[in-house]
């Protein structure tokens, strides 16, 4: 947890920041994506919304769950990876099937897809040798 907290909170607290600045209409448009005033484009960003929100949501709780020496955190962590993971996968696959490059949005994305990959190996590979301790196979 020394490790992933501070992922939690940076990408947790900041889809809430990004959601909040979205329904405010505070990004600049020359700082937002392509089209990003297209309606159809409008919908594909807030179908994220729910997604997004549930990533917060469940990475926040494990933190909780964790200062609580609640060991259920742990399950939520990995739904938090898993979803953080799929979010940025989302993303990066609609602006590469559009043939739509900007640094900046795929950066973000980028972060979203990979960093989770390092500590779902750790979660998954952790729950295998627990397992083994106690003498229940998982495989």
């Amino acid at each position: 947890m020394k490790y992933l907290k501070p992922f939690f909170l940076a990408t947790d607290i900041g889809f809430i920041v990004y959601w909040v600045v979205t329904f405010f209409q505070l990004i600049p448009k020359s700082a937002a994506f392509k089209d990003y005033d297209n309606p159809v484009i409008i919908a594909w960003n807030w179908s994220f919304f729910p997604l997004d929100i549930l990533i917060s949501i469940t990475g926040l709780y494990s933190l909780y769950l964790y200062k609580k020496s609640n060991s259920s955190w742990k399950s939520y962590a990995l739904i938090s990876l898993v979803l953080t993971f799929c979010s940025g996968l989302q993303a990066i696959a609609f602006w590469s099937f559009s043939k739509d490059f900007d640094i900046t949005w795929w950066a973000f994305n980028l972060y979203l897809m990979i960093y989770p990959l390092f500590f779902i190996k750790i979660f998954t590979t952790e729950n295998k040798y627990e397992a083994n301790i106690d003498g229940i196979s998982k495989q």
